[in-house]
């Protein structure tokens, strides 16, 4: 668990006490790849880091081709997040894409770790901004870039995805078919 603290502490840090607090409320919990931790239409009831995995978010289609649009991998929070905050269903999915070890918070523990703790809101805030900037950053890539800056972009700034992703969904998180990667990856 000591993991987490360095990983917080990257940010701010914590005093024993909080930390003691903190640590106490985290629950341990190991996933198989491709467990679904969130459904469309599920409430999301947990924060969670992952110590170990990789999770994908995709929007679930008929058509067999899923709407990919975010990855978390080791060292990371990780969250259907605004169902999280607002305790309302899930407009989307959450899987684990290979054998997944998370530290779970229910959202009861975080608001005691946001009333009983100094550094609590701290790391809330930071975590909310986080996710706030990789959505925004996805975002106006998607509106500003072509596929290929954005295939492109990833081996400089996400190389685990290339290494670790299967090309469907690669193809779907920068918004195309995978026939079109295939093409992309063959000028490269």
């Amino acid at each position: 668990m000591e993991f987490i603290r360095n990983h917080l502490e990257l940010s701010a840090k914590l005093s024993d006490q909080d930390w003691a607090f903190f640590s106490s409320r985290l629950i341990r919990e190991e996933f198989p790849k491709k467990s679904l931790l969130v459904k469309t239409g599920q409430v999301e009831n947990y924060l969670s880091f992952v110590e170990k995995g990789i999770i994908r978010f995709y929007i679930p289609k008929e058509e067999k081709n899923d709407i990919t649009f975010s990855f978390t991998f080791d060292g990371n929070f990780t969250s259907a997040y605004e169902s999280f905050i607002t305790k309302t269903p899930s407009t989307y999915q959450v899987e684990t894409l290979t054998p997944t070890i998370l530290w779970r918070l229910s959202h009861a523990d975080l608001q005691e770790i946001y009333a009983n703790t100094d550094i609590g809101n701290t790391i809330g805030r930071l975590a909310a901004e986080r996710i706030y900037l990789e959505t925004s950053k996805r975002e106006l890539s998607l509106l500003n870039q072509t596929a290929e800056q954005r295939y492109l972009n990833l081996f400089t700034e996400q190389p685990q995805l290339i290494q670790k992703i299967p090309l469907k969904y690669l193809a779907s998180y920068i918004g195309i078919t995978p026939q079109a990667l295939s093409r992309i990856r063959k000028r490269i």
